[in-house]
């Protein structure tokens, strides 16, 4: 079972920066993606940036600019810079990834979540 724990939250004035970190242990099968994603206070969770394994990175316009996401492959590991923090990002931030199965049916694809954690900026 993989499982993922994240580090690196806080709290941050607005205009600071924050580095996420994400560990995977127990990644068996291929990883397809591995991403970020938050969720406000009342809010639906919302990718913020991911990096497949295959493929272009993309971020949500909202943060381009400001974040960075990288992959250190060998670790399984993925982090997330963030500068120029804002107050609307205020989240708790999760750790996605997605892993590629050959089943029966062809490939499949499992998701695995971190536990979240919690960025806050203040004005």
């Amino acid at each position: 079972q993989v499982q993922l724990v994240e580090s690196g939250g806080g709290s941050v004035r607005a205009g600071g920066s924050l580095r996420l970190s994400c560990a995977a242990s127990g990644v068996i099968f291929r990883i397809k993606t591995m991403g970020w994603y938050r969720q406000a206070q009342g809010k639906q969770r919302e990718l913020v940036a991911a990096i497949p394994t295959d493929g272009d990175t993309n971020y949500a316009d909202s943060v381009k600019g400001r974040f960075t996401i990288s992959r250190d492959t060998a670790n399984n590991a993925v982090y997330l810079a963030m500068n120029s923090l804002k107050p609307e990002d205020t989240a708790a931030y999760y750790c996605k990834v997605t892993t590629t199965e050959v089943g029966l049916q062809g490939l499949v694809d499992y998701d695995f979540w971190g536990r979240g954690t919690q960025v806050t900026v203040s004005s």
